[in-house]
């Protein structure tokens, strides 16, 4: 299979798992049936699934069993949908299209938004917690900090926060740049491999060369982000383009050109190969080839 259809594979692994899993707990548990809509309808709205995916490879990557990485993997995903949810707000971002549909709170109104967003974040760490007892909780507890660090006030939450600071201001530097955006972005995509590395057990050097390469794709994505907003078209992002020029916002491309923004983004890239140089197998070349995969979007 190709890379991209190795990871539509991954996809549809952590749907079924969202859907008959997250979504039938919640039911039993007698969420308000609103709410529950408004979560499912940005939870199961498709996506690249990208941080399960890598959470799960690096499990595998490491010898543990996939199924057993499943609720973590799975968490990630609602992780990120709540923040897709509340970055859209016209509070925050403002984006009144997400994965091709109208955002959550133009569907079912700021306030439902909100709280669907709530709960999703907070109905994650209650899903990665069932990693246990199939993952002994000497592993599942330290994967849990992991999560909670990128997800928070010094990940992602605190780059969103910059992210606003940011917008229409002159004089940001590319190092604040970076910094913004491995927040933002990157903290929680380094999380999912770190998480999946630990979770296997994988030992000091695993978890580096994990955060390593966390680090290097989330880099890379963002920047491959940045220029698709540029140059990309809405049927293929599922959201606005231009966006980013019209709100003011600091990126690669509007600091350092189209251009620069490829060549950054490939260095980013090639330091993510080089971290799982001691690794071979499907996993270990699936990481690679998701690596690559990013950049070649905007090639």
């Amino acid at each position: 299979m190709t890379v991209k259809e190795r990871l539509a594979a991954q996809a549809a692994e952590v749907e079924v798992y969202l859907k008959e899993r997250f979504g039938a707990r919640m039911r039993e548990r007698g969420v308000p049936e609103s709410l529950l809509a408004a979560m499912e309808y940005s939870l199961l709205a498709g996506g690249k699934r990208l941080r399960p995916a890598l959470c799960l490879s690096f499990a595998e990557l490491f010898g543990a069993a996939r199924a057993r990485a499943m609720p973590f993997a799975a968490g990630f995903e609602i992780i990120h949908t709540y923040s897709l949810i509340h970055d859209d707000l016209p509070a925050m971002d403002d984006d009144d299209l997400r994965r091709g549909r109208p955002s959550n709170h133009k569907v079912f109104g700021e306030a439902a938004a909100i709280l669907a967003g709530d709960g999703l974040l907070t109905e994650a760490f209650g899903c990665m917690g069932r990693a246990w007892p199939g993952i002994a909780a000497d592993l599942v507890l330290p994967a849990l900090a992991e999560a909670a660090r990128a997800a928070g006030a010094a990940g992602m939450g605190g780059g969103q926060a910059l992210d606003m600071d940011y917008t229409a201001r002159q004089g940001v530097t590319l190092a604040e740049l970076a910094r913004m955006q491995a927040l933002k972005t990157g903290a929680l995509i380094t999380a999912s491999c770190v998480c999946g590395a630990i979770l296997a057990g994988a030992g000091e050097e695993g978890v580096a060369r994990a955060r390593e390469y966390g680090e290097a794709v989330g880099a890379a994505f963002q920047i491959v982000d940045d220029i698709l907003d540029e140059i990309g078209d809405a049927a293929t992002l599922g959201k606005p383009v231009g966006s980013d020029r019209e709100q003011g916002k600091n990126t690669y491309p509007s600091m350092v050109g189209l251009d620069e923004s490829r060549r950054l983004a490939d260095e980013r890239v090639a330091a993510a190969v080089a971290a799982l140089s001691p690794y071979n197998g499907p996993a270990a070349e699936f990481l690679r080839d998701l690596a690559r995969y990013i950049v070649e979007r905007v090639q």
